[in-house]
């Protein structure tokens, strides 16, 4: 479980969290949305130990991240762009090189790496050089870097962005399995159609604060909309009404 206590940031006069608090529960996928400038890129990279907050905390499977952030990354993995593959490596060799990355022996990366070959139906990949992979191909590698050293808390950011829609279809089901063996998932997106279909719970950030939570359609039910994105539209524009 992710949990997220009063963040705040500031840059100079730009004041990118203002008290965001959350939590991501085991066993569920979460859906983190926000317009640009909302505050997510900040409030993952405090997630992510990368980044060190003015104010507030974040604990990951009750550890603090401030406190232990060694043993808090290793219970993490991140799902990044898919752009940047080191192309001269086999998908084997990418995934085995960041299990070692993240603490495992070589011999523990190469059977985790076996593992999540066989998971991910990469046989036909495993391999070949990187360079020259299809979008679907190069998302289930990155993947496969993400969760290579068994983390239970998984982070995907954009994780749609040029995905056919064949490819978006094998990631859903991927996530969904992760889901029901009780990961917890934060799934950061603009795509409101992936969050409809894909997040057991949805949380809305705008200038710097989480102003409104719950399942997609409850968010439709609390602003009398009849979709994610009208609802997600009118919780950013009350929140824009009431700034200071």
């Amino acid at each position: 479980m992710i949990e997220v206590y009063e963040l705040k940031k500031r840059f100079r006069d730009v004041q990118a969290l203002n008290g965001c608090s959350f939590q991501a529960q085991d066993g569920q996928i979460t859906g983190l949305l926000g317009p640009n400038g909302a505050g997510k890129t900040t409030c993952l990279r405090i997630i992510l130990g990368l980044m060190v907050p003015d104010h507030g905390k974040v604990l990951v499977d009750g550890l603090s991240m401030s406190e232990n952030l060694h043993e808090g990354r290793k219970r993490l993995g991140l799902m990044p762009d898919s752009s940047g593959l080191y192309e001269r490596l086999t998908a084997r060799e990418y995934i085995e090189f960041f299990g070692q990355m993240s603490g495992l022996s070589p011999q523990e990366a190469c059977a985790n790496t076996k593992e999540i070959i066989s998971l991910l139906d990469m046989q036909d990949i495993a391999d070949r050089r990187c360079k020259g992979f299809s979008q679907g191909q190069r998302m289930k590698t990155v993947l496969g870097q993400a969760i290579v050293h068994r983390p239970q808390n998984i982070v995907l950011d954009e994780p749609t962005r040029g995905l056919d829609v064949k490819s978006t279809r094998t990631l859903r089901k991927l996530l969904r399995r992760l889901s029901q063996e009780g990961h917890c998932i934060l799934f950061l997106s603009h795509v409101m159609h992936e969050v409809s279909e894909l997040c057991d719970h949805t949380l809305v950030l705008a200038s710097g604060d989480i102003v409104g939570r719950g399942s997609p359609k409850e968010l439709c039910e609390m602003t009398e909309q009849n979709s994610l994105e009208e609802a997600f539209l009118t919780l950013v524009q009350e929140r824009e009404e009431v700034k200071p």
